[in-house]
């Protein structure tokens, strides 16, 4: 116990500090508990429990969105590629905005129309019972062997890393535990103490103050970190930031990529891989962000919980405004980090502890090094909402998905609210244990930790965007293709990995993508499981039409100009990509548009047919065109997260 308290001593925690965590976890637990007590004379409902009785407004299911999303996999994975490879790495962010409202616009409108609990819900509603049940086992795998591991043991890295706990262990009982194992267990407890009875409700309505200190924590550590550069180059915060994008980007280092948004091969492979070019705004990111937004249980759980579907819509613009915030909280620390090892004499007039071994390594290093007594606990505060907030929200969804999903439709059909409410709880200390027990088999060693959780989501996206998107968009999608696709998807994912293996993840997404929408639609169509269907009215026949005829000249000018490119690139291999625009076009993956080109294409494929087929698959769900209608507040919204991405990638191209 002495080396523990010497260690935290030595990392400059001071008591202050501590009293500012501990204010946060009162104040947490505290609010998650009053928030979890039963009204007078009332039991909690299911819906109460796992919907939150639909109570959130736009304000709480935006804040509780991004709660749910920033975890130790943005603070520490994406800071850490951040401090590798450069800014790009926002892209994901950036990108996931513009998804945001995309999700908003289409897709969510009809979950909520449909008065839905669960994406395999969904799925049992539109195709069959199989199909639901092999989607509710494949996301209770991930969030337990996945996404609960994967950010209790980045945030306990951190934490282990922030307070120079490093290969320190306790003897409890007789048991030596490491100090990493430690911490993952309190952050479970923490997380558990409130979800796990309270539900929904308390989830998101604790995440409002958990984003309050999670944003404004991180935002206050970015500018202490350049603050304090600052004054090394006698500047201030600004100035500082304006130093280090002139250093990184002229001179010796005209070719960083680190103020670059779009990456060239020829300037960076290792970063290109990670992420590739121009890929990273019409590639395979696009199936990560609309599968993850759109069609992930603990985070459009949120939505489904909204008052209305107008508070719903709104909830996710102002997430999405959120999201652009994130680059400047956890990539450019990274970038900052990365700046001060190039040259980490010029600042030795600070004393430097420690120093960063690996990537992931970047952000702790940063907080025990440039933040003063009393931020250093605000910062901590931060990441603490971070992972705490993303358990809270993977433990509701966990037991959600096991209990509506499973208990009450193979298990007990008549179970009451009372019975699924109790029984939710326990599959949430189930999922806790399990979690526990696996996380460090399954996670020790990872060097870049984000990449890894992205690139193998990205084996099941492709499938999932298809199933779940043209099962709602599409009256003809049937559930013989669903099934095959779902077959197919992951085996697809791995065979592409082997043949392709130094081919960038997003590229191999993209194809996967390509194939099993070509699969899936010739499935669909062959299928005669279907019934005759009135045609849509005129008006809207019209719309659908001149739609279909925008996408799908849009979709094929893209396909033919990366073909144009691909081929001119092969004629004249060896081009400078100073000098010659087809060597640039394809020095920054321009054969992107393949993929893009094939997604807009298929929007018009399924418009064309919805407006003119007068057969639908039996299961077939009908599409109000006026659930996808927006109020001014949200167009308004919409064109300030376009404006913003478009000047990003301007200044930053």
């Amino acid at each position: 116990m002495n080396k523990i308290i010497e260690a935290i001593s030595q990392s400059g925690f001071k008591t202050i500090d501590l009293i500012i965590l501990i204010i946060y976890l009162v104040l947490l637990v505290g609010l998650g508990l009053f928030l979890s007590r039963n009204k007078a004379g009332k039991e909690k409902s299911a819906n109460d429990y796992f919907l939150a009785g639909n109570t959130l407004t736009w304000w709480a299911v935006g804040a509780s969105l991004i709660a749910a999303n920033i975890s130790a996999e943005q603070f520490i994975g994406m800071s850490g590629t951040g401090f590798r490879d450069g800014i790009a790495i926002a892209a994901y962010e950036v990108m996931a905005a513009v998804t945001l409202v995309v999700i908003g616009k289409f897709l969510l409108p009809v979950m909520l129309d449909r008065k839905i609990f669960t994406i395999p819900q969904f799925l049992r509603e539109r195709y069959n019972d199989g199909v639901g049940l092999a989607f509710s086992i494949l996301w209770l795998f991930l969030y337990v062997f996945v996404n609960l591991t994967s950010v209790a043991w980045l945030g306990a890295l951190a934490i282990e890393q922030i307070l120079g706990l490093q290969g320190l262990s306790v003897n409890i009982l007789g048991f030596t535990i490491s100090m990493r194992m430690l911490i993952i267990l309190a952050l479970f407890i923490i997380a558990g103490l409130y979800s796990i009875y309270g539900g929904l409700a308390s989830v998101a309505w604790t995440d409002v103050m958990q984003v309050t200190f999670l944003v404004g924590g991180g935002l206050i550590t970015a500018f202490i970190a350049l603050t304090e550069m600052g004054k090394v180059f006698g500047t201030d915060a600004i100035g500082a930031l304006s130093r280090v994008y002139t250093d990184l980007t002229t001179g010796s280092h005209i070719n960083d990529v680190h103020f670059h948004l779009v990456i060239q091969e020829s300037h960076n492979v290792s970063a290109f891989e990670n992420v590739p070019g121009i890929a990273a705004v019409v590639g395979g990111v696009w199936l990560t962000n609309l599968g993850y937004w759109g069609f992930n249980q603990y985070i459009i759980q949120k939505g489904l919980a909204a008052k209305s579907i107008s508070e719903a819509k709104k909830g996710l613009v102002f997430a999405g405004f959120l999201k652009i915030l994130i680059p400047f909280i956890v990539v450019l620390p990274g970038i900052c980090a990365y700046y001060i090892m190039q040259d980490p004499q010029a600042f030795s007039n600070i004393h430097l502890v420690g120093h960063i071994e690996r990537a992931d390594d970047a952000y702790p290093w940063l907080i025990r090094n440039f933040t003063p007594t009393g931020i250093k606990g605000l910062s901590f505060a931060a990441l603490a909402a971070a992972i705490i907030s993303s358990l809270a929200s993977m433990f509701n969804s966990t037991s959600t998905l096991f209990t509506m999903d499973i208990y009450k439709k193979y298990i007990n059909k008549d179970a009451k609210d009372k019975a699924l409410v109790s029984v939710g709880r326990l599959v949430a200390v189930g999922a806790l244990i399990i979690a526990l027990i696996a996380v460090e088999p399954l996670l020790g060693g990872l060097d870049q930790a984000f990449q890894y959780i992205q690139e193998y989501s990205g084996f099941i996206y492709p499938g999932i965007i298809v199933v779940f998107g043209l099962g709602l968009l599409w009256k003809r999608a049937s559930s013989t293709a669903a099934v095959w696709t779902a077959i197919l998807t992951i085996p697809m994912g791995i065979l592409f990995k082997i043949m392709l293996p130094n081919v960038a993840f997003q590229f191999r997404a993209g194809y996967i993508f390509i194939l099993l929408f070509v699969f899936f639609v010739v499935v669909s169509y062959f299928d005669k499981k279907y019934v005759r269907c009135e045609q849509p009215s005129e008006t809207d026949q019209k719309q659908m039409l001149l739609w279909a005829k925008i996408l799908g000249s849009a979709g094929i000018l893209m396909i033919l100009a990366a073909a144009i490119v691909t081929i001119l690139g092969t004629i004249h291999p060896g081009g400078n990509p100073d000098t010659s625009v087809i060597a640039y076009l394809n020095d920054i993956g321009f054969q992107a548009f393949y993929f893009f080109g094939m997604l807009t294409g298929s929007s018009a494929i399924w418009l064309y047919s919805n407006s003119k087929d007068r057969v639908q698959d039996v299961k077939a769900l009908p599409i109000n065109l006026k659930l996808f209608a927006t109020d001014r507040g949200y167009t308004i919204g919409t064109c300030g997260i376009v404006l913003i991405t478009f000047l990003l990638y301007a200044l930053l191209w």
